[in-house]
């Protein structure tokens, strides 16, 4: 193996070196839509929307955002990705459509079905293979090369649907991974296929000492748990006494800023922790840059999506974070720094002009940067309060660090009682913790509100007037992992949602009901 990671390290070194920059960055994405509007200019959307038309108007952008609507799931499934459960092809994408993931998104309670062509397998691939050229920027030993790589995902045992197969996006990539990563991917092609997810946490903790696991991925709330696992069972101080050369975390899918204090007591030795945005439309983003000089992740701009941009304000998006009617998106070379934007895609798996529900920001122009700030739909704006999830996250973080306590999942719904307004928070804590907290829970409930007066200055003003009402509930750590259980939500990429709307509040007040947990808990 030594010879194997060494050889793997040089390659990574010598892809990286032959990395070229984009000087260009908006005529990269014009090439990538002409060549999305080409390929499926004789698919059934690219007949309906005169695809060939628009490629011979001399305005590509101009044409295709003029004639092509802009999409959410709901249009795009309906419209046109249903006809793929008839084991229909050439819909929106050339061929047949063989996968579908999933998402993962907490927006609504049903998954949605997302296209996976073999396009967009391959260009997730050579993504991933971008991003592992971030390894080559620390001074890692070579021997670090020769260790195993653990994935936590979805099961890679997809189901069949008489059609297509479906599963989680990463159980999707598992069950396709590269012979030559075969030697340092665990946990092992086996253990991947396993759709229990207790069972599958359970075999990783008993072959864990058995590895030698220098980079983890995944979902930081699914690792956590794994961490916890793993030392409960072998009674270590640590999961470095387990595995010593443990030294990247790559994480994606939710901001990792809440659960730092979590992983500083779970790790004797700091982590080194990469950010990617890798969803189930596509791989959109990767960390490129040293950790000290980086501002974002790096745009993919030419791997098989055009991307365009909404501004996210109230001109284009209501108090529910739905889009306007007669909104109009931007493309590439319109963006300004600093500023939220709503992402629409266009993607190799026929996606088409898609409102994926996430809200990006520039941080750099020049390395075409972005950092993720949210969902169009996780933010509560009760009566003009606009908070964000970064403004939620950081509050967490915040609130963590005053109070000296690792806090687990947290959530925050919006009330209405009578016409007065206001959120309430719900802090999970392990139970050793339980009791002291909820003594504090007055204290901490200010403090909270503090901390969010002064990051949110329309919380701030909001709070003097119409937002009356600031509640906090202390919970165990296991309720929200077991309401995740109960949802059909365990596992793999599914996320607890920091803002609970909808049915997923009606939900979870449910839930808590037949727990004889009430508001005053």
């Amino acid at each position: 193996m030594a010879l194997v990671g060494s050889l793997f390290k040089r390659t990574l070194q010598i892809g990286k070196s032959l990395q070229f920059r984009i000087f260009n960055p908006s005529f990269h994405q014009k090439l990538v839509l002409f060549r999305l509007l080409r390929k499926a200019r004789k698919t059934e959307i690219g007949k309906y929307y005169g695809f060939s038309s628009i490629l011979d108007s001399g305005k590509i952008q101009k044409e295709f955002s003029r004639r092509v609507p802009i999409h959410d799931y709901n249009m795009m499934h309906n419209r046109w990705w249903k006809s793929y459960d008839e084991g229909r092809s050439n819909i929106t994408w050339p061929g047949k459509i063989k996968y579908f993931a999933l998402s993962s998104g907490t927006s609504e309670a049903a998954s949605k079905y997302i296209p996976v062509s073999g396009d967009m397998i391959k260009a997730m691939r050579r993504t991933s293979i971008k991003q592992m050229y971030a390894l080559t920027l620390y001074d890692f030993s070579t021997s670090l090369f020769d260790k195993g790589v653990l994935i936590l995902g979805g099961s890679a045992d997809l189901k069949y649907s008489g059609h297509y197969y479906y599963g989680d996006l990463s159980g999707i990539n598992t069950s396709k991974v590269p012979l030559w990563f075969s030697p340092f991917f665990k946990p092992g092609e086996e253990i991947v296929r396993i759709r229990n997810w207790n069972e599958k946490i359970e075999q990783i903790v008993l072959l864990a000492p058995r590895w030698d696991i220098w980079v983890v991925t995944g979902i930081p709330a699914w690792l956590q748990l794994l961490f916890e696992c793993i030392i409960e069972r072998y009674k270590v101080q640590s999961i470095h006494d387990i595995w010593p050369n443990l030294q990247v975390f790559v994480f994606g899918g939710v901001a990792i800023d809440p659960y730092l204090p979590a992983f500083n007591k779970l790790c004797r030795k700091p982590l080194i922790f990469i950010e990617t945005y890798l969803a189930s439309e596509g791989f959109f983003a990767y960390d490129a840059r040293h950790k000290d000089l980086k501002k974002g992740m790096r745009l993919n701009l030419n791997s098989g999506i055009y991307y365009e941009f909404i501004p996210f304000n109230e001109q284009h998006f209501n108090d529910d974070g739905h889009m306007l009617p007669g909104v109009q998106a931007i493309p590439l070379d319109q963006v300004k720094l600093h500023c939220d934007y709503a992402l629409v895609i266009t993607t190799c798996s026929g996606a088409w002009r898609y409102l994926i529900g996430d809200t990006i920001r520039f941080e750099s122009l020049e390395h075409m940067e972005i950092r993720i700030t949210g969902r169009t739909q996780h933010f509560l704006s009760l009566c003009g309060e606009h908070l964000s999830l970064e403004n939620i996250n950081q509050g967490l973080l915040r609130l963590s660090h005053w109070s000296g306590i690792a806090l687990g999942e947290c959530t925050v719904m919006g009330l209405n009682q009578k016409g007065v307004y206001g959120h309430r928070w719900y802090l999970s804590v392990e139970d050793a913790s339980l009791e002291s907290m909820r003594s504090r829970k007055s204290e901490l409930a200010n403090q909270l509100d503090e901390i969010l007066k002064e990051i949110n200055d329309d919380y701030s003003l909001e709070r003097m007037h119409s937002l009356k009402l600031m509640e906090l509930e202390i919970i165990p750590s296991s309720l929200a992992l077991e309401w995740m259980a109960a949802i059909g939500k365990i596992g793999g990429q599914h996320k607890f949602p920091r803002v609970l709307k909808g049915t997923y509040a009606k939900s979870w007040m449910a839930f808590l009901a037949s727990k004889n947990l009430g508001a005053d808990h």
